[in-house]
């Protein structure tokens, strides 16, 4: 099949993936049907990792695998998004509920990473938040590399790293080399690099789901750790503004990594072509993706790869939708 017959946008099966801090909040907050009866701490909704890989769910190439795809049909599918460093898809999508915070971690920066790791920015959109839920994020002024060390693996920790208050539309931008940790009572969702090395400093003196406690990386998570740098910018609630009638958008982030927009349509048309590949989350309302070909339905909670080489894609509701759009580099 030719790399132009990837014209159409693919929508994937959902991996749910059990995790200790996990919990069931996405049943509620987004209406997902969710398997067993089981923490369930993430899905993974466009993944092209070996350990979990996504498979498309319906259409021409029902039963394919990105990873078949981005063998079979990279330029139609990148277009001028380059690939992972390994030469995989560029991003990495994921549904969190953190019913319990996730550890005290850090994900190694291009300056600091060894060879066999690999580097990993990260964004977070907040779904819903308990009235007490905090993010962890960034370290707080002047702590150095000998403070952090002293501290790691116990909950001291907590006193080397900035907390903040969070609610739902928050958003935050993650650097790599970056200490941070989602706290307990977060659902959010999670646009990243593909990319899945992790050092955790500090698990909360918790069992995992085997009964073992998990375990910590401290040496690599100092020597990966970024000190002595600006810290990033904490989590913000998106200030719309209209661009056409019906309209509403805001550039959440613009970085070399990915870009993500946020975009709410009222009664509207809105053009969304791209020469890259682009991933739109249906946040609320219902939401319709036509282009020269076809037209694709999404509800709350969906997601949707557009290739580079959907021709005209367009998005229109006749009432109202909200929707995240993730860029690839």
């Amino acid at each position: 099949m030719p790399a132009s017959a990837l014209q159409t946008p693919l929508r994937f099966e959902r991996l749910c993936l059990e995790k200790v801090w996990g919990g069931r909040a996405l049943e509620s907050v987004l209406g997902i049907a969710l398997p067993g009866q089981g923490p369930i701490g993430e899905t993974w909704e466009v993944s092209d990792r070996r350990e979990h890989i996504s498979r498309v769910a319906s259409g021409q190439f029902k039963g394919s695998t990105l990873r078949d795809l981005m063998r079979d049909h990279r330029a139609a599918l990148l277009g001028e998004s380059r690939c992972a460093a390994d030469g995989n898809f560029p991003l990495l999508i994921k549904l969190l509920d953190a019913r319990e915070a996730l550890s005290i971690q850090v994900h190694p920066h291009a300056l600091t990473r060894k060879a066999g790791e690999e580097t990993k920015s990260e964004s977070w959109y907040i779904l819903a938040a308990t009235p007490e839920a905090k993010l962890y994020f960034g370290l707080r002024h002047g702590v150095t590399r000998e403070q952090l060390a002293a501290h790691a693996g116990r909950r001291s920790i907590l006193d080397c790293v900035e907390e903040h208050s969070v609610r739902a539309g928050d958003f935050v931008f993650v650097p790599a080399g970056t200490v941070h940790a989602i706290g307990g009572g977060i659902t959010l969702i999670e646009i990243q690099e593909n990319a899945d090395t992790t050092h955790r400093l500090y698990d909360w003196d918790r069992p995992g789901l085997d009964g073992r406690p998990r375990a910590l990386q401290i040496e690599d998570s100092l020597r990966v750790t970024r000190f002595g740098i600006e810290p990033p910018r904490g989590p913000f609630q998106p200030q719309l503004r209209e661009i056409a009638p019906g309209h509403r958008t805001q550039a959440l982030c613009h970085e070399p990594e990915f870009a993500v927009e946020l975009h709410e349509l009222q009664a509207a048309r809105v053009a969304i072509h791209e020469p890259r590949a682009q991933i739109l989350i249906l946040l609320e309302g219902e939401l319709t993706l036509e282009h020269t070909t076809g037209a694709e339905s999404l509800r709350r909670g969906d997601v949707l790869v557009v290739p580079a080489a959907c021709n005209r894609p367009e998005l229109t509701t006749r009432t109202h939708a909200r929707c995240l759009r993730a860029i690839a580099p």
